[in-house]
């Protein structure tokens, strides 16, 4: 099972992730805020959307919001795989 291991938020709504299987890449949040609901609404604050932290290997905001470490995994820009 693959888990996230670090997001450093870095501008930009982009989120430079680092996974358990040495893959690393970069997620951009603007796709996620194209989309609608109460959970996402915060999130187009900047200042709430770098509040990012990871819980139990899924990136997460202080709201609930939860996104799985396998979606990120296949959706993120990569930048290596160790």
């Amino acid at each position: 099972m693959i888990k996230l291991i670090e997001a450093r938020y870095q501008g930009d709504f982009q989120v430079a992730l680092s996974f358990s299987d040495g893959k690393e890449g970069i997620f951009d949040g603007r796709s996620l805020l194209q989309r609608t609901g109460p959970l996402l609404e915060p999130l187009r604050d900047e200042a709430y959307f770098r509040r990012l932290f990871i819980d139990a290997g899924a990136l997460c905001w202080p709201n609930g919001l939860e996104l799985s470490p396998a979606r990120l995994h296949d959706t993120c820009r990569i930048l290596s795989l160790a």
